[in-house]
């Protein structure tokens, strides 16, 4: 079982419009809603991977149980979620069908009290043991201790039990310090953390501060992972075209994958890449098109790569 924790939650709606246009009304041809959050888009795409997952959070308020209403139509993921007084979040994607480039609208996160953020430690503590990783994803609500994810971070790793961070600004740089198992930072995290602008340097750097391994993320141009056993570059056969929206969150996923069925370095970040790219040709986040991730999964291109200078 794997457990994803995912602090911000949210209801990811999609709007889809002929064409987007500013200052003008539009009429919407198709709505969807989906659970949300970076952790819950993960766990979505470890289920349609055949993997058990756990997930856990915050919720609350009406939106809050519309998105659970959803969860208990995904199989194979057990909702774990820790219920808040405030209202979760909305994330609202309108999606242009003239060009397929997406709008995104962020609302804020409900602002979590001390006695129910205790209450989530309690909850997480309990759960940790019995897992086979622990992917810790997403920005923090308003009230959550910016240092959250370090002491996270330390119950899973006293626990014996892998974890991965993917999250950006503070809550990165105190987690990194916590000695997480793997962490991936797209391109702009990873120089927001180390100053540092060349990706190898920086991906070098990130690992220095702390993470046993870490995987950055290079949008189209795939993933560049620094890890004990080596220093890859995956790069996937072609660029796709759609809508990136989730993209990383089903790297992570195929790297929680590939951890846990103990592949080798080289075939995770295959896995990674191609559920990334299978991804952005999917019109929802935490979905990826399967026939295009079996197509890719054994044309990606793993490297070797060089120390950086």
């Amino acid at each position: 079982m794997i457990l994803t924790v995912t602090l911000n939650t949210a209801l990811d709606i999609t709007y889809r419009v002929p064409a987007l246009r500013p200052h003008a009304s539009h009429r919407v041809t198709e709505v969807i809603e989906r659970p949300g959050g970076k952790g819950l888009n993960v766990a979505r795409v470890l289920a349609a991977l055949d993997h058990e997952v756990t997930v856990t959070g915050f919720t609350g308020g009406a939106t809050g149980r519309v998105l659970q209403e959803h969860l208990t139509g995904v199989r194979g993921v057990v909702d774990a979620l820790v219920p808040v007084t405030g209202a979760t979040r909305r994330t609202i994607a309108v999606m242009d069908e003239r060009t397929g480039d997406s709008t995104q609208l962020n609302e804020p996160g409900p602002t979590i009290t001390p006695a129910e953020w205790a209450a989530f430690q309690e909850a997480y503590e309990d759960l940790v043991p019995a897992m086979s990783a622990v992917a810790l994803c997403g920005s923090l609500p308003p009230g959550v201790p910016v240092g959250a994810y370090a002491g996270l971070i330390r119950t899973a790793r006293a626990a014996g039990v892998p974890v991965l961070l993917d999250t950006s600004g503070e809550p990165l740089r105190r987690g990194v310090a916590a000695r997480p198992d793997i962490v991936k930072p797209n391109a702009d995290e990873l120089a927001e953390l180390t100053g540092s602008h060349e990706p190898l340097r920086a991906t070098q750097d990130a690992r220095r501060r702390g993470a046993h391994a870490v995987v950055a993320s290079l949008g189209p141009d795939g993933l560049l992972a620094v890890t004990p056993e080596g220093r890859w570059r995956a790069t996937p056969p072609a660029r796709v075209h759609g809508n990136p929206t989730g993209a990383g969150d089903s790297a992570v996923a195929g790297l929680l994958s590939g951890l846990t069925t103990h592949l080798p370095w080289p075939d995770r970040l295959s896995r990674a890449v191609a559920l990334s790219a299978a991804t952005v040709v999917s019109p929802v986040a935490g979905e990826f098109d399967r026939g295009v991730y079996e197509e890719l999964v054994g044309r990606v291109t793993v490297s070797q790569e060089v120390s950086a200078a």
